[in-house]
């Protein structure tokens, strides 16, 4: 059985909380932690019984506590925060003190969850010193778990100075948007046999310089199957196919909140952005009709 696939024991049937599923010899991610946070020997702990995980992102405490509860076991306070929360176009312009103050909230906002901060565009690329400054902001002043970083052999050094200092790295391979403008947009990576290659390589650097979990951007299935296979950390997918070990999406994504069309990778578990945009308005009908607030909302 592949590192990434279930064992039946670990497969909640249709409707039935993952909670109830215990792994056979051991907790899972959805039960066995209750008194303490999910932690990165949680994850690879997780890897080894081939337990896959969900992670989303969130960018305030109240959603965080959303995901919490729900039992979503780790939580990216991403620079994809530009995007979706913060209306930039790209994931570019997301500052440090942006990702602090986001990432905070965050921590507040949870008691279980595993918290990972990224390292946005230009906080880290300087030099392995600059990076663990930066992500000691995020430890120390935000209260994060773990950070996130991007690139393959080119960050391997840097990973390697996080690691040695005490700093857990999910590292990030494939379509890394803050080269957006070097990629010139968003395309599918490790195509061909050189690509794929290439994308091997960033795979096995990352890991020998110690980070506990490698995400996969945009990459082929069979190829991102192919790398999770060979790795002896977590893999995290996100349009990467279905034999990663883990699976991420931008919550905004997911639940239907993102204006316009969304990366096909995606699949739309709600509509939030109609049922808000429902609720505004009868909110404004009511105060136009003179029916809010009742006397039920009013103090006598």
């Amino acid at each position: 059985m592949n590192a990434s696939q279930p064992s039946p024991a670990q497969t909640a049937p249709t409707g039935t909380p993952a909670t109830q599923q215990p792994a056979a010899g051991g907790r899972t991610l959805y039960g066995g932690v209750t008194n303490r946070r999910v932690t990165v020997r949680d994850l690879a702990a997780a890897k080894r019984r081939g337990e896959r995980w969900a992670m989303l992102t969130a960018y305030d405490a109240p959603t965080a506590g959303v995901f919490d509860e729900a039992g979503i076991p780790v939580l990216l306070v991403g620079d994809s925060a530009g995007n979706c929360h913060l209306g930039y176009q790209t994931t570019v312009p997301v500052t440090m003190d942006e990702m602090v103050m986001l990432s905070a909230a965050v921590v507040r906002g949870t008691e279980r969850a595993l918290i990972i901060g990224d390292l946005p565009f230009g906080s880290y690329q300087e030099s392995p010193a600059q990076a663990l400054r930066n992500a000691a902001r995020l430890m120390k002043e935000a209260g994060v778990g773990a950070v996130k970083l991007e690139g393959g052999e080119r960050s391997a050094r840097t990973i390697e100075v996080l690691a040695e200092a005490g700093v857990p790295v999910m590292a990030h391979i494939g379509l890394t948007p803050q080269s957006v403008h070097a990629l010139g947009g968003y395309p599918v990576q490790g195509r061909g046999d050189e690509a794929a290659h290439k994308l091997q390589r960033d795979a096995k650097a990352v890991q020998e310089a110690g980070a506990f979990a490698v995400v996969l951007e945009a990459v082929p299935a069979e190829l991102a199957a192919q790398v999770t296979e060979s790795l002896a950390v977590p893999t995290v997918g996100i349009g990467a196919g279905v034999g990663c070990d883990a699976q991420v999406l931008v919550w905004t994504d997911m639940a239907g909140m993102t204006a316009g069309s969304v990366p096909s990778f995606v699949k739309q578990y709600a509509n939030l952005r109609s049922v808000l945009g429902e609720a505004a308005r009868e909110f404004a009908a009511d105060v136009l009709g003179g029916t809010f607030p009742a006397p039920e909302h009013s103090f006598k």
